[in-house]
């Protein structure tokens, strides 16, 4: 019997997270990379302290699933474990104690939202309070960098403002966690990594904020190994890029610059599921050096499943995210309202799935899914998997037809895989 696998720290390596809300999805992840892996590193645990409690599971359980589903699967190369959007030490002590390797940092509860927003007078104003968060200030005030992608990081006086505004809380945050994650490494001689992710914001990430927020970082010690801005174009949950794709790129350029000048670090596309319009664009800026995290397309896929082998079921579970979806989508980017989906009444069960899961076979290749449908009910898995009934059927169609669920998800990722190796 061979050994239960070990995660690792991945390092400066493309990787791709496979997040996994049920615990059932690993074995479809493994073969997706051994179809289609390209140099690119699995992270197969990836979660949300978010979603453990949306799903009612412990870091020990989507762990266990995860490299279970890994050995049972064949794989045999390296794995990561991300413990994923961490806000408080608490959240780093029950990750790290059970194996996760890949620790992102989320401190945009101290970001201040508004900041982009404020006037002139409003944001001297917010800057006398913010000053004493920003102590790092006067020393970037005035600077000019050139980026070797031919575009220039102004630190004039109203970016090094808005960046303390915005911003010098969430860095003192950041710093205090990643010296909480090092010194609990550092106690049981462990390896780790630091992802930061900046991109739960209204508004994009400028290059003189990726510049003083990840510099700060660097200089104070924190083991950054990739780092999550909030891009141009919308991101939004469980559909595909929407913007302009060679803007994009020319910004993905100079964010890529940056990380290479101060880091060299990973950029990391969070809500990079089905997003797959853009990855070429991703994997060429950065030379490769990338991170996409995915979760929640993993759900739909077993909602698939479920279409497929249990219609009755799936109409349940589309009336019932229907009946959640305005609750529910408070947390997440989105567009999609119920008014602009048919309800399931009438609906075959081909056009069923369509509507609401969309089919690659309706879909140009090297785009995503956009069908609006998909966000009802992307967004409404935490109340369908933690309902009494809807949770275990759905669990139960999954256990009685796994090489359905492995086939639609080996698919569904060898496209998400080869996107970006397209761009490699």
């Amino acid at each position: 019997m061979s050994e239960q696998p070990q995660c690792v720290t991945l390092g400066l390596a493309p990787s791709f997270g496979f997040g996994d809300r049920i615990g059932l999805a690993t074995p479809g992840h493994v073969v997706a990379m051994q179809r289609s892996a390209n140099g690119i590193e699995p992270i197969f645990p990836q979660q949300s302290i978010r979603e453990m409690t949306r799903t009612q599971r412990t870091p020990q359980q989507v762990m266990d699933d995860a490299l279970n589903g890994a050995k049972s699967a064949g794989w045999e190369g390296r794995i990561g474990a991300d413990a994923d959007h961490l806000k408080t030490p608490e959240d780093v002590d029950v990750t790290a104690a059970v194996g996760f390797t890949f620790f992102t940092i989320d401190p945009s509860d101290d970001v201040d939202q508004k900041a982009d927003d404020y006037d002139e007078a409003t944001l001297r104003e917010k800057f006398e309070s913010a000053r004493e968060s920003a102590p790092w200030y006067e020393s970037y005030l005035g600077k000019s960098i050139d980026l070797p992608s031919g575009s220039k990081v102004e630190l004039d006086e109203q970016a090094c403002m808005r960046a303390a505004v915005k911003y010098g809380s969430a860095i003192q945050r950041a710093l205090h966690l990643g010296d909480h994650i090092k010194s609990v490494h550092e106690a049981k001689n462990g390896d780790y990594e630091i992802e930061l992710s900046v991109d739960e914001t209204d508004q994009p990430t400028t290059l003189a904020e990726h510049y003083i927020i990840a510099d700060q970082c660097l200089q104070g010690g924190m083991k950054l190994v990739s780092l999550a801005p909030r891009f141009i174009g919308e991101l939004e949950k469980g559909v595909d890029y929407k913007g302009d794709v060679a803007a994009l790129e020319a910004s993905l350029n100079d964010h890529a610059a940056i990380a290479e000048m101060l880091g060299p670090y990973k950029l990391s596309l969070h809500s990079g599921s089905d997003k797959l319009s853009m990855y070429a664009a991703l994997a060429r800026a950065t030379k490769g050096r990338f991170h996409v995290k995915t979760a929640g397309t993993s759900y739909l896929e077993a909602l698939r499943v479920v279409a497929r082998h249990d219609e009755a079921l799936f109409r349940r579970i589309v009336q019932f995210g229907r009946d959640r979806y305005d609750i529910d989508k408070a947390t997440y980017h989105v567009s999609a309202t119920n008014d602009a989906v048919p309800t399931a009444d009438g609906l075959d069960a081909k056009k069923l799935e369509q509507v609401y899961l969309e089919c690659w076979a309706d879909v140009p290749q090297g785009v995503g899914f956009t069908e609006p449908g998909r966000q009802i009910l992307h967004c409404t898995f935490g109340s369908t998997l933690t309902d009494p009934e809807l949770g275990p059927a759905v669990r139960s169609v999954l256990e009685s037809h796994p090489d359905t669920y492995t086939e639609v998800l080996a698919d569904h990722f060898s496209r998400h895989l080869e996107a970006l190796a397209a761009g490699m």
